[in-house]
């Protein structure tokens, strides 16, 4: 990276100031949450990564900026233009799986769209070619096989973005499903095929005098009257926010339960959240639906963003996930809307039985790995395309797949040199700052731990 390598005390120093930024309330309110969201984050240098967008956008900026001017369409492949479209905003190689589209057919593509906002396009893709080197090194391959890697990433979605922004049918480029997927992805998706809405509700919900509800243990927690008389008030403001094709059976939101869950994994540590039982799409028991209702959390890349059209587009975080979404997902979940509760805005959608992450635990090879990585980098540009002017939404109103095509197309030599670059740069960094952080861990520096 352009900037001096700071010691690894200066650098402990910057990651505590980092995550008191980003978890400091959080983590006052909710300490045993944190503590265990740290000890997966020290687990590895990858699971380190994942929980710390918030210190990678603040090394981005202050790398793209040299030196954190705030000006974040600077920079190799940025104009105004590419530097502010839809972006995932936590890229990495783990973020991607299967769900259940609005049409019933289960995909294959991105995932997790809690850190969703507008910026650089270059930023998702630093962020999954930096996860990519983590993930080579962990599997013990060589730099030259890392590079590989990042350049097979880089041509694929160079490939597709161009094939989209040149008018290629829809239809050619069909997305990842059960009759197009091949290999890791395939596998992925035939797993989820195997799950059901009935092995879900039996690990949630019990029968009590004739009807669903949920079981107690596991993690609910029961809630009392008031609390339970403000969830259901935030329930109706998230009914108004669904798209009307969505309430075309009013009885589908017939609240039948509802208890409290608190946030304990990497991403959602201290975060209050509740399930919520509906009756579903029939009388038919087995046809009930859980939905979540979490409250949204400031994406790390938005305090690195000073435009102000961004920052006033969007009501508050719940409506900025689900916009986000709805923006960089085709045919998104139905039950995928927002509210307020205690005055901070919730992300409303369904715990889906048909949800898996895709797992590198045993893709190995080095084909495999190439071939797995060839479709992450198509799903992002593909991801990257939907979500412009023709996505409905004003905030971006140009085609980006091809502000981005031609972007690329002015240094096509550059665009992987520059993410192959950056991998190995800051999948070392990453591995630096995961014995940083133990170490500041297991030695009681972090505050409030």
């Amino acid at each position: 990276m352009s900037v001096p390598q700071p010691t690894a005390a200066e650098r402990g120093e910057h990651i505590l100031a980092v995550f008191d930024t980003a978890f400091g309330e959080l983590l006052a309110a909710d300490p045993a949450a944190f503590r265990v969201k740290f000890r997966k984050m020290a687990g590895s240098a990858f699971a380190f990564y994942r929980g710390t967008a918030c210190l990678f956008y603040a090394d981005l900026a202050r790398e793209d900026t040299g030196g954190g001017t705030g000006d974040i369409q600077s920079g190799p492949y940025l104009d105004e233009r590419t530097g502010r479209v839809w972006i995932h905003g936590d890229l990495h190689a783990e973020n991607f799986g299967t769900y259940m589209d609005a049409n019933g057919r289960l995909i294959f593509n991105v995932n997790d769209f809690d850190e969703a906002y507008v910026g650089p396009f270059t930023w998702d893709l630093k962020r999954l070619a930096a996860s990519l080197a983590l993930i080579g090194y962990a599997k013990a391959l060589s730099d030259e096989q890392i590079t590989h890697l990042v350049r097979v990433c880089a041509a694929s979605y160079r490939e597709r973005i161009h094939s989209l922004a040149t008018g290629t049918k829809t239809d050619d480029l069909p997305p990842f499903t059960l009759d197009t997927a091949e290999g890791a992805l395939l596998d992925a998706l035939r797993v989820a095929r195997y799950m059901t809405r009935f092995g879900l509700l039996d690990s949630m919900t019990e029968i009590r005098d004739f009807e669903r509800r949920f079981s107690a243990g596991g993690g609910a927690i029961e809630l009392d009257a008031a609390a339970r008389y403000k969830v259901l008030a935030a329930f109706d403001g998230y009914l108004e926010t669904l798209p009307e094709a969505s309430l075309a059976r009013p009885d589908s939101y017939r609240v039948k339960d509802v208890v409290g869950r608190r946030g304990i994994g990497i991403g959602s540590a201290g975060l209050p959240s509740y399930n919520i039982l509906l009756e579903g799409n029939s009388d038919a028991l087995e046809n009930d639906v859980v939905i979540y209702l979490k409250q949204a959390q400031t994406p790390a890349v938005s305090r690195h963003v000073t435009d102000a059209a961004v920052r006033e587009y969007f009501q508050h975080e719940g409506h900025r996930t689900v916009i986000s979404q709805r923006a960089l997902q085709a045919h998104a979940d139905p039950w995928l809307g927002w509210t307020e509760l205690d005055g901070a805005g919730q992300l409303v959608a369904e715990v889906s039985p048909y949800a898996v992450d895709l797992d590198w635990s045993d893709i190995d090879d080095p084909q495999d790995i190439a071939a797995t990585v060839a479709d992450l980098g198509r799903a992002t540009a593909t991801m990257h395309a939907a979500a412009d002017d023709s996505s409905g939404h004003s905030l971006v109103p140009f085609s980006t797949e091809r502000a981005i095509d031609a972007a690329i197309a002015a240094d096509e030599e550059g665009f992987a040199e520059l993410l192959v670059d950056f991998a190995h740069s800051y999948g070392a960094r990453a591995r630096t700052d995961h014995q940083i952080f133990v170490d500041l861990f297991r030695n009681g520096r972090i505050p409030g731990l």
